[in-house]
C-alpha cells in the first residue's frame, strides 16, 4: 500500500493484509514509524524519509541563504548612498549570526511541539520577513541604522532553521544511516551561503548601469521560499513519536564534554560561518580592485568560493572521521587552520590577491572538514561516558541515557558553535578599529586554533585516556 493510499484510507496496519504498520492521520501525522525494522525501512520507510530529507534540505538551504544576505548587502551600502561607519557595517554583518545562534536553542524543541512538517512550513514562511524587510530597507538610503540592524537581526531566523531541520531528520532515519542523512542535510544547508554570495552580487548589478538594484537581493528569494513552504506542506510528514527531551538537554548541559565540544565547534563551524559572512568585506577592504569582476553587465564576486569549498569539505570530514576517528581529524583540521591563518598574516604585505584567495580557500576547506569531524565525535563521546557510568567510573548510575544526552548535545553544540559567526567579524572589527588593519585579529585566530588543537588532543587523543581508548 502506498503512502498516498494510506493517507486516503486513513489507516493501514500489519493485520490488514498489506503488511504496513503505518497510520497517517489528518495533517499528515504518521503513527507507527520504526526505521530500525529492516523490512519496513526497505519497503515503506526509506522512500518517505528521502522525500522528507529532500524538502528539508531545500528549506534549510534557503535558511542559510537568508542568513547570509547581509554579509553581501552590507558591503554594497556605501556605494548606494548609505553613510554608515565601518564599525556599523561589521555589526550588520555579524548580528544575523548572533540572533541565529540564539534561535537554534528554541528551534530544536519546535519539531516535537508542532511536528516536523508543520514547523518546516512555519520556519520557511518566517523567512519572508527578513527577505522582504531587507528589500524595503535598502531601497532608501535614509533608513536609520537602528532599523537596518533590526531587520538584519531578522535574518537570524534562517540560522535557526538548521537546528530544527537536523532535529526533524534524525527521527526519520535508522541509527546506521543517521550520519549520512544528517551530513547531506547539513551540507545542503551550508551551500546556501555559497549560492547567496554567488547570485546576489550578479542580480543586484545586472542591467543596473550606474546604480544598484539592492532590493532584488532580498526579493529574488521570495518565490523560492513560497515554493519551499508549499512543498513542505504537501509532501513532508509529522512523526507522532518525535517527542521533546528537556531532561536529556538538562543532563547534557551538566556534562563537561558538551562544553568542550562546543568550544571546538566554535572553532570549526564558527570559523566557517564567521568567515563566510565577513569574506566579502575582507576582500573589499584589503583588495578593493578585486572585490568584483565585470561579467557582461553584471558584477561577480569570488567570495562565494570560500563557503562553497567549506560546504563540500564537510561530508569528507565526517567520512574520514568514521574511518580514522573524529578526534584525529579534528586535531588535523585545527593544525591546518592555524598554519593557514598564520600564512595569511605573513603574506598580506605581498599584496597578492590570488595568494590571499588561495589561502582563504584552504582555510575554508579545513574549517568545513573540521565541521564534519567534530560533529561526528559527539555520539561516540557520550557512548563512552555511558559505558563509564554503567561501570561506575564516570557519570551517575541511573542517569539519563547516553543516547538521549548525545541527541540533545548535537543540537546544543550546533547552537553554541554558531556564535563564532558573531565573534569572528567582531574580532576583525576590533582589530581594524584599534590598529587600522586585520593582522592582530589573525594572530588571535592562530592562537585560538592552537589552543583548541591542544584541548582536542588532551581530552580525546591523550595516550591512556578513556576517550583515546574508546576511539573518539
Amino acid at each position: 500500500m502506498s503512502v498516498e493510499q494510506i493517507r486516503t484510507t486513513g489507516t493501514a496496519r500489519a493485520d490488514d493484509g498489506t503488511g504496513s504498520r503505518l497510520r497517517v492521520r489528518s495533517g499528515r501525522w504518521v503513527d507507527g514509524w520504526d526505521p530500525e525494522d529492516k523490512d519496513f525501512w526497505e519497503t515503506e520507510g526509506r522512500p518517505i524519509a528521502r522525500t522528507n530529507l529532500n524538502w528539508s534540505i531545500f528549506c534549510e538551504f534557503l535558511g542559510f541563504v537568508v542568513w547570509q544576505l547581509w554579509s553581501i548587502m552590507a558591503v554594497q551600502l556605501p556605494a548606494a548612498g548609505f553613510g554608515f561607519s565601518n564599525s556599523q557595517i561589521f555589526w550588520l554583518i555579524s548580528i544575523p549570526s548572533l540572533v541565529g545562534a540564539t534561535l537554534r536553542i528554541p528551534y530544536t524543541f519546535m519539531v516535537p511541539k508542532f511536528g516536523g512538517r508543520n514547523w518546516t512550513v512555519i520556519s520557511a514562511l518566517l523567512l519572508l520577513a527578513p527577505s522582504i524587510g531587507l528589500a524595503v530597507c535598502v531601497a532608501n538610503p535614509e533608513t536609520p541604522f537602528g532599523v537596518m540592524l533590526l531587520v538584519a537581526g531578522l535574518a537570524g531566523l534562517g540560522g535557526g532553521n538548521f537546528a530544527s531541520s537536523m532535529a526533524n531528520i534524525t527521527y526519520f532515519y535508522p541509527a546506521a544511516e543517521k550520519g549520512y542523512a544528517l551530513g547531506l542535510n547539513a551540507a545542503g544547508g551550508n551551500l546556501g551561503a555559497a549560492v547567496a554570495q554567488l547570485v546576489v552580487p550578479v542580480v543586484i548589478t545586472l542591467g543596473a548601469a550606474a546604480s544598484l538594484n539592492l532590493p532584488l537581493g532580498g526579493l529574488i528569494w521570495v518565490p523560492l521560499i513560497l515554493l519551499a513552504a508549499w512543498g513542505a506542506r504537501k509532501y513532508m510528514h509529522n512523526l507522532s513519536h518525535a517527542k521533546g527531551d528537556a531532561a536529556g538537554s538538562v543532563a547534557a548541559l551538566r556534562e563537561p564534554h558538551l562544553w568542550i565540544m562546543a568550544l571546538l565547534y566554535i572553532g570549526t563551524f564558527g570559523s566557517f560561518i564567521g568567515f563566510s559572512g565577513v569574506f566579502p568585506k575582507l576582500i573589499h577592504d584589503v583588495f578593493p580592485a578585486f572585490s568584483s569582476f565585470e561579467v557582461g553587465s553584471a558584477a561577480l564576486s569570488l567570495a562565494f568560493l570560500g563557503p562553497l569549498v567549506g560546504s563540500l569539505a564537510r561530508p569528507l570530514g565526517g567520512k574520514l572521521a568514521d574511518r580514522f576517528g573524529g578526534a584525529r581529524m579534528t586535531v588535523a583540521a585545527f593544525g591546518a587552520m592555524a598554519l593557514v591563518a598564520l600564512a595569511v598574516v605573513w603574506t598580506l604585505p605581498l599584496g597578492n590577491f590570488w595568494l590571499f584567495l588561495l589561502l582563504f580557500l584552504a582555510l575554508f576547506t579545513a574549517s568545513g572538514f573540521g565541521n564534519g569531524a567534530t560533529y561526528r565525535m559527539i555520539p561516540r563521546i557520550f557512548a563512552i561516558r555511558g559505558l563509564g557510568a554503567a561501570a561506575g567510573t564516570t557519570g551517575t548510575r541511573g542517569d539519563v541515557g547516553s543516547e538521549r544526552k548525545a541527541a540533545a548535545a548535537l543540537g546544543l553544540v550546533s547552537a553554541i558553535g554558531a556564535y563564532g559567526g558573531f565573534l569572528i567579524p567582531q574580532v576583525l572589527n576590533a582589530s581594524n578599529t584599534a590598529t587600522g588593519g586585520y593582522t592582530g585579529a589573525f594572530y588571535g585566530f592562530v592562537a585560538a586554533y592552537a589552543v583548541m588543537l591542544v584541548v582536542a588532543w588532551f581530552c580525546y587523543l591523550r595516550p591512556g585516556s578513556a576517550m583515546a581508548r574508546g576511539g573518539v
